[in-house]
């Protein structure tokens, strides 16, 4: 079901889900086929995504592996595993004019925390995004294609932190806190980077199942 957000908005927006990282923390296996009570991370991210935006892009490495999804499948220009270029290939590679990008390891992705995201889209802000203090939240945040320039003039440089664009872009920082009522404990945050985490959040799904 449309939540009809979309259609309110006056900006329109892809979603971009990067699915290229090395995943060597997680002993080479790739985090998007990563599964929880029976479903793939990247499914249950979808999911979440398709009520919300008519456009989804995945960024990957290798995008025939992804070749039974019935989507659009960009990859990186620049030759380095970084979050940043992920976020320019799919600011390269939409029609819409913003995108919320996302990784493919966070499997509690809440629809509630994206819409909060998209409210905060406005033609005097480059990048929305959650902040907790000084730290940024880059990869549940929405990216205005006037990013795209600066991030590739950054890559070209081999500047390959997210955080160097913030001070030269005009940001929107929404805190934690407001996004508590929609997911109060924040796992839309989460990311699964190791073994241990993923035990964590197969942990965490059985106690939301046995509420």
């Amino acid at each position: 079901m449309n939540t009809g957000l979309q259609n309110n908005m006056p900006y329109n927006c892809a979603a971009v889900v990067l699915c290229g990282g090395r995943n060597s923390r997680m002993q080479a296996r790739n985090k998007a086929f990563l599964t929880i009570d029976g479903r793939r991370f990247l499914d249950r991210i979808l999911d979440v995504l398709r009520p919300r935006f008519s456009e989804i892009l995945l960024v990957a490495k290798t995008p025939a592996i992804y070749a039974e999804y019935d989507l659009k499948i960009a990859t990186d220009r620049f030759a380095v595993f970084s979050t940043l270029a992920g976020i320019h290939a799919g600011l390269s590679n939409i029609n819409s004019d913003h995108a919320f990008c996302v990784g493919c390891d966070t499997p509690f992705l809440n629809p509630g925390v994206i819409d909060i995201l998209l409210e905060g889209v406005d033609r005097k802000t480059d990048i929305v995004l959650p902040t907790s203090g000084s730290y940024f939240q880059p990869l549940c945040a929405v990216y205005s294609k006037n990013c795209a320039e600066l991030i590739e003039t950054h890559l070209s440089r081999k500047i390959l932190q997210v955080n160097q664009l913030f001070p030269k872009l005009r940001l929107k920082q929404i805190p934690y806190d407001r996004f508590r009522k929609a997911d109060p404990d924040l796992l839309s945050f989460f990311n699964v980077n190791t073994p241990q985490d993923l035990a964590q959040v197969i942990k965490l799904s059985k106690k939301r199942f046995d509420r």
